[in-house]
């Protein structure tokens, strides 16, 4: 039987974070004070949930952080879950991603790849390397950044995308940077409203380049023609009119997407998480740890779903901060 929410949303997609560590402390996400507060589990721990999970109809699964690949060990960890396989005889193989800030990928992308990764993410937000290193406060990281983008799509690591978080007065003059960049790189440019979830709680609506306003910006540079997605999608997608070059718009706070989420998150210290904005974990971890057969992991996980929230409340009066900011959940 499918796993679906109690609004009927079937749960196609889990995001495990394999770690709260992170090489970068990028200003919007970061206060650069705090490190990891959760720590890591054994990689065969998450094997376990995720074999579970696929068992219950999760088709896609994308690794997280924190930085996922400072964990020694994740390249044998995608192998193990290239492996996993729903029990209904269902052929295909699990869709396997990454989310990375891409510093230590230029050596790891081909060995993900022959382990059965599909795909990466990799998180940047500016294509200028003294902007770049501002943002990270880490310096010459932009280099390692770029030879791990170029290092993915040599691998075969497709469709890749670049992530970038605008900020106001801090780097929406990156938009038509990125742009051309997306058109010379050949990837996949996704532009990200700005959530509150940082941990220095600074967030306001003033901070947030909604997806109009990116619209119009590019425009200015070459014009813009959508592209149809899948309801569940997160990114609403475009072309430029010449077909050379792709950008998609992430807006949670502008236009949410909340009706057709299909996700549940794994923080890395093994508790679920029905919506990135929850006020609450679900320790799927301590079942594990009080002896708790699959059967049993797969009603708990049952009864955490019909929690799934029906939406975040961004901007609302009775919003309510998530109680785990970005990096310690897993994006």
């Amino acid at each position: 039987m499918p796993l679906t929410d109690k609004f009927g949303r079937p749960i196609t997609d889990l995001r495990i974070s394999v770690t709260d560590r992170c090489n970068y402390k990028c200003v919007y996400c970061r206060t650069g004070n705090e490190g990891a507060l959760y720590g890591d589990l054994p990689f065969q721990d998450y094997l376990r949930m995720a074999r579970v999970l696929v068992g219950m109809g999760v088709t896609k699964i994308r690794l997280t952080g924190g930085e996922p690949l400072l964990r020694k060990g994740v390249v044998d960890f995608v192998r193990d879950l290239a492996e996993l396989r729903a029990p209904d005889g269902h052929k295909d193989p699990l869709d396997i991603a990454l989310t990375t800030n891409g510093h230590l990928l230029a050596d790891l992308a081909q060995p993900l790849k022959a382990a059965g990764l599909s795909r990466v993410t990799v998180s940047m937000d500016a294509v200028d390397p003294t902007r770049f290193a501002r943002i990270t406060r880490v310096a010459n990281g932009y280099d390692n950044v770029l030879a791990g983008i170029r290092a993915a799509r040599h691998a075969g690591l497709w469709p890749l995308k670049v992530n970038c978080v605008l900020m106001r007065g801090f780097n929406e003059d990156q938009i038509i940077p990125f742009g051309k960049f997306a058109r010379e790189e050949g990837v996949t440019v996704r532009f990200i409203e700005f959530m509150p979830l940082e941990e220095g709680r600074t967030w306001s609506p003033t901070t947030v380049v909604p997806l109009d306003e990116i619209l119009v910006r590019m425009s200015d540079y070459r014009p813009l023609v959508e592209i149809p997605h899948a309801r569940s999608e997160t990114a609403r997608r475009y072309r430029f009119d010449d077909g050379l070059g792709e950008i998609g718009i992430i807006a949670p706070v502008s236009h949410p997407f909340c009706g057709h989420c299909s996700r549940i998150r794994i923080t890395s210290d093994g508790k679920i998480r029905t919506c990135l904005f929850s006020v609450w974990d679900h320790d799927l971890h301590a079942q594990m740890r009080h002896g708790a057969s699959d059967l049993e992991l797969e009603a708990f996980i049952h009864s955490v779903i019909q929690k799934k929230e029906a939406r975040h409340h961004i901007g609302e009066p009775d919003f309510v901060p998530a109680s785990r900011t970005m990096v310690h959940i897993g994006g």
